[in-house]
């Protein structure tokens, strides 16, 4: 029988079925159960069918797999003493889930946004694929793999891009309110009156509400930059409401200022908050879903057909992927292994706060904004090192490795990482003194000239200067999640990692990176790049996940480096993309905030810049450009074509990129104008 987009709604409906299930999830709500991308068929995968819902899960605070979630002893239990939260859910698989590849891709969402079919597939974003254009080339789909998405995050709050929910419940003290003190960073692009305290491009976070509106020893301060001293803004000059239609309306988790917040300026707020979520309960919500999803469950739409899983997850995402690592969470409670390979793109050195009273999962530290997030904290590296300032030995695998849990890891990152995440401190000692030698399970690689979440529209938005072109992200992580599954499936090896180091020279002091990058007229360079310190946030933070010092002290900065350059102020070192190799102007992962956002000597937080060479030698010399012309790098359009060409097979050679998309990089050169 063919199955047909009216057949498929046929079949299952009625589409709201609530079935039990097994283990930590006791209840599969099915809500939505229709044929995706009009029934198109995907060569051996045939048609895929889309299925969303939510899953009840019970956690057991006896269980030792549970006994790194702070605060799970303050949370509610029900009769059969287990605490109770819900995950939405949706999943992407072959309407004959045998016919897949037995692969199941898990990605963790952002801020409740999915990300993977607009990486791996260039599709048009959305939280709710349906159609061609959300399958974009169907990479995924052509390769079988089924793909996963669940909540985790139970700041996301609901509003019409439909972001996946995780409700995550309110600790107690035996069942009386606690509170405690909060700390939120405001920083805004223009004048505002009032901001909500947890702000980000993709929605507002649910912030912790103060205790009282008029919570008198609350205070506020302002300060051009972090290494400025902060001024005190007097209580009667701000409050805890919104400014709308000219009048305050009172808000517990919104910031008002009567003279209004200045672009670029930081406004530290220290208040008393009340009703703590039990944050980390959003990481075994994520490693139950994947848990059942692998089950041999009847109710499991996926039963009996997931060989390997593998969690993918970008920029905040990748961090709470190696905080899950980090915690020693990648085994269910029955001890199962969850996930067997990692693809981690564009974590930094971060992990976050996924597992901390009062603290909020959306921040984290650039050179800017965000220096007391928190999101850069000891042990940074997947080895074993040691911290001379506190004398603490540390390892972000240590516990995963006590469970005989640790994935296969592929992490990627963009120059960005290095100047506004601290990337170098995952592969160096934290004095910035010699290399580390990375375990054979792990693998980390730079992606020379990139920024942080891929090709730009090349315009400056934000910044000083145009933004970065370069495509990366789909090509590379393409070819990184088949090297993960290869690796995973057949013992077939990746690449060996490919990132700066200190013993060849690529990777340096800032200082020595500013005297190698060309002297480019009308363009400033940075004052230095994001340096994370350590924090103490009080006796309590790191073994029950309650912070006493607020907003934290600052302690000792560790020592960062950064990506030495060509003459042409391109990275030395990593994976260098055939546009990058036969380079048309200069890539970086950094760029400076515009003066018309404020601190136009920072650097704005995740963007990189494209900055072309002039066509001819006559062009340059007039505009004072170090950097050689067009016509003196490239005798003709053939040899630039030849030496594009020529790198994109040996990256293909290399497993850095696919086929297709060697191909693709070569023929869009050959139809660009020069």
């Amino acid at each position: 029988m063919s199955i047909t987009p009216r057949s498929l709604l046929i079949l299952f409906f009625p589409i709201l079925l609530l079935l039990p299930v097994r283990a930590e999830v006791v209840r599969i709500e099915i809500r939505d159960r229709t044929s995706f991308a009009e029934g198109k068929s995907w060569g051996s995968s045939g048609p895929y069918e889309r299925i969303r819902g939510r899953l009840y899960l019970e956690t057991d605070p006896a269980n030792p797999a549970n006994e790194r979630i702070s605060d799970l002893k303050c949370a509610a239990v029900n009769e059969r003493g287990k605490v109770e939260t819900w995950t939405d859910f949706f999943l992407l698989k072959p309407v004959d889930a045998m016919k897949g590849n037995g692969q199941l891709l898990y990605d963790v969402n952002n801020r409740g946004n999915m990300l993977a079919l607009w990486t791996f597939n260039d599709g048009l974003r959305t939280n709710d694929p349906q159609s061609t254009e959300h399958a974009g080339n169907g990479f995924l789909m052509k390769h079988g793999f089924s793909v996963l998405w669940c909540g985790w995050n139970g700041e996301v709050q609901a509003d019409d891009t439909h972001r996946l929910l995780c409700q995550l419940p309110i600790a107690t003290d035996h069942g009386k309110t606690i509170t405690g003190r909060a700390f939120f960073e405001f920083c805004t692009s223009i004048p505002m009156q009032s901001r909500a305290f947890s702000w980000s491009p993709w929605g507002i976070g649910a912030a912790y509400s103060t205790e009282h509106l008029d919570n008198a020893n609350a205070t506020l301060t302002v300060r051009p930059d972090r290494r400025s001293e902060g001024i005190e803004i007097p209580r009667s000059e701000w409050a805890f409401g919104e400014w709308k239609d000219g009048k305050l309306i009172p808000d517990p988790t919104t910031l008002y200022l009567k003279d209004g917040m200045k672009p670029g300026f930081l406004y530290d707020l220290v208040y008393t908050a009340k009703n703590p979520r039990v944050t980390g309960l959003g990481l075994t919500a994520l490693r139950d879903c994947i848990a059942y999803f692998r089950s041999d469950s009847k109710e499991n739409p996926l039963a009996r057909s997931v060989k390997k899983a593998h969690i993918f997850g970008i920029s905040q995402s990748g961090r709470v992927i190696q905080h899950l690592l980090y915690e020693g969470m990648n085994r269910d409670e029955a001890g199962n292994l969850v996930f067997d390979g990692a693809l981690i793109h564009v974590p930094g050195a971060g992990k976050g706060m996924f597992n901390y009273r009062f603290r909020m999962s959306t921040e984290f530290g650039t050179q800017h904004e965000g220096h007391l997030s928190g999101s850069e904290f000891f042990p940074m590296a997947p080895v074993s090192t040691i911290d001379p300032v506190t004398g603490e030995n540390g390892d972000l695998l240590a516990r995963s490795r006590a469970s005989n849990s640790v994935p296969r890891i592929l992490i990627t990152q963009t120059s960005t990482e290095y100047w506004n995440r601290a990337a170098a401190l995952l592969h160096t000692d934290v004095e910035g003194k010699s290399d580390l030698v990375l375990p054979d399970d792990v693998r980390i690689y730079l992606v020379a000239g990139a920024e942080h979440l891929g090709q730009s529209d090349g315009t400056p938005g934000d910044c000083q200067q145009p933004r970065n072109t370069l495509d990366d992200r789909g090509p590379i992580l393409r070819a990184m999640l088949m090297n993960l599954v290869h690796w995973v499936e057949d013992d077939t090896p990746p690449p060996p990692s490919r990132y700066p180091r200190i013993d060849d020279g690529t990777l340096v002091e800032f200082d020595a990176w500013k005297n190698q990058f060309p002297k480019i007229p009308s363009h400033n360079l940075p004052l230095y790049p994001y340096i994370p310190c350590r924090l103490d946030f009080g006796p309590r933070f790191l073994t029950q996940g309650i912070a006493d010092t607020v907003p934290p002290k600052e302690g000792e900065p560790f020592h960062v480096l950064v990506p030495a350059v060509t003459v042409d102020g391109i990275d030395q070192a990593g994976i260098v993309l055939p546009q990058v190799a036969a380079p048309l102007g200069t890539y970086t992962g950094w760029n400076l905030r515009s003066p018309k956002v404020g601190a136009e000597t920072m650097l704005s937080a995740l963007d990189g810049m494209f900055i072309p060479f002039e066509k001819t030698r006559a062009e340059r010399e007039a505009k004072g450009d170090p950097r050689p012309s067009l016509e003196e790098r490239y005798p003709s359009r053939a040899d630039y074509i030849t030496r594009l060409t020529e790198s994109a097979h040996q990256l293909r050679k290399e497993n850095f990129l696919l086929e297709e998309d060697a191909q693709k990089i070569i023929n869009v050169t050959r139809e660009a104008a020069w």
